[in-house]
């Protein structure tokens, strides 16, 4: 009997109703199948069979506390018990917004929404209504969402991905626009000699650089050394915005967000995830003189956006994250390099090219020779990733749940026990793979 014939029943069930069983295009991925969940506590998520696993998923991202923090439910709790959706405004929507002018170095004035996919939507329509100009310049294998008008060179095959210098820029799903394409140059990550030379010939069309301050969505990719101020740099000689792309990294690389950890500070953030505790809620950030159009014409609505349940979730996340000025950060720094050390030396001790990178609440396993993978083209093209995903699978049948496409999230809930668990199971998956 399968050990997940619970979940396979339902998936049958569930593709009876949703299109592929699933709500997000994502859970598709999943390998054996899609699972189906029905609780989970601190670092560990139990499906409908019963199986229990040390979850590294952690929501894909958000849960940096863990499943089900109480302090987060009591919050909410409280909150929504006095009212849920006012079409109107709350103390708790200033409070949060005040608490992130004083975190993040970027936040001058804020403004809410669900997703770190609205919030890349309102970014660029601000930039270009800010410098009148409608290109921005993305990078390979950088997420943002998946709108047409973002959806572009995230995961381009290599043979049709163009040549390096000038990368083909490609849709991501099929029913999008070619003019969804038009309005966007792509390179390669990294590569600050080639933002060099298109800023060289186009400067005066870019009206922002949109990037992930760290590659999270692929390869846990940091910043080469003075990558980030070259940015910075042009985006100031040219009049364009400097956007980072925080949904992932902020809150996770620290109380400041990557821009804190890296010492380079954009005109406009988003951030998502991490900061609401596992409930939907997003925020763009950035200057005063830029954020106060949203209060000068240029558009940005939504009825769902800083409701008492997200504001709640987000002040207390905050304030758990803030404890001790950020001792919090410490724990997850240990429990991360443990667990970073621990599967370097297992790929040594089994022979195999396992390469670890990234920080320690958010980093990246794959199987390459390279000693390090430095944009979106090393992945694609050095990583084996048929492999990593059996190994996913050897380590869900031994109890550890992992993301496949290689990165790995820490929460506070993780423990020195669940780390010894996690590289007992690997040594045995990679046994497995071998």
């Amino acid at each position: 009997m399968s050990k997940w014939s619970r979940s396979e029943e339902m998936l049958e069930r569930a593709k009876r109703s949703l299109a592929g069983g699933v709500s997000s295009n994502v859970r598709l991925l999943s390998k054996p199948q899609p699972l189906f969940f029905e609780r989970a506590a601190g670092a560990e998520i139990y499906d409908v069979d019963g199986n229990r696993y040390i979850d590294y998923v952690l929501g894909q991202g958000p849960m940096i506390l863990g499943h089900s923090h109480p302090a987060v439910l009591d919050a909410v709790d409280a909150a929504m018990r006095k009212g849920q959706l006012y079409a109107g405004q709350h103390a708790l929507e200033f409070e949060v917004a005040e608490k992130l002018v004083e975190l993040i170095p970027s936040a001058e004035l804020c403004r809410f929404g669900l997703s770190g996919s609205e919030m890349v939507q309102a970014a660029m329509r601000l930039a270009r209504a800010i410098t009148g100009r409608t290109k921005i310049l993305r990078f390979e294998g950088h997420y943002h969402g998946w709108f047409d008008n973002v959806l572009i060179s995230v995961a381009p095959p290599l043979e049709q991905a163009g040549p390096r210098e000038q990368p083909n820029v490609l849709p991501g799903t099929p029913g999008q626009t070619a003019s969804a394409l038009t309005d966007f140059y792509v390179l390669p990550w990294n590569d600050l000699a080639l933002v060099e030379a298109l800023f060289a010939e186009h400067g005066h069309e870019i009206a922002a650089i949109m990037t992930e301050p760290m590659m999270c969505n692929t390869g846990a990719i940091p910043p080469e050394p003075g990558f980030h101020e070259g940015l910075r740099r042009l985006c100031d000689e040219h009049g364009a915005l400097l956007y980072f792309d925080e949904t992932i990294t902020g809150f996770r690389l620290g109380l400041h967000g990557a821009q804190g950890r890296f010492g380079v500070t954009p005109d406009l953030a988003s951030f998502a995830k991490a900061m609401a505790g596992g409930f939907a809620n997003a925020a763009l950030v950035g200057k005063a003189d830029y954020m106060r159009r949203f209060a000068e014409g240029v558009n940005h609505s939504g009825t769902f956006n800083s409701n008492v349940i997200a504001m709640a979730a987000s002040a207390a996340a905050i304030a758990e994250l803030e404890k001790n000025n950020g001792a919090i950060y410490t724990q997850l720094d240990q429990i991360g390099r443990k667990l970073m050390r621990g599967l370097h030396e297992l790929g040594q001790r089994h022979g195999l090219p396992l390469h670890v990178q990234g920080v320690p609440t958010a980093f990246h396993l794959s199987f390459t020779d390279l000693d390090a993978l430095r944009d979106y083209r090393d992945y694609a093209g050095a990583c084996d990733k048929e492999r990593y995903s059996r190994f996913c699978v050897a380590m869900l049948e031994r109890g550890v749940r992992l993301i496949e496409r290689g990165v790995w999230y820490i929460s506070a809930a993780h423990t020195d026990a669940h780390v010894d668990a996690t590289l007992e199971a690997a040594d045995a998956a990679l046994a497995a793979v071998a």
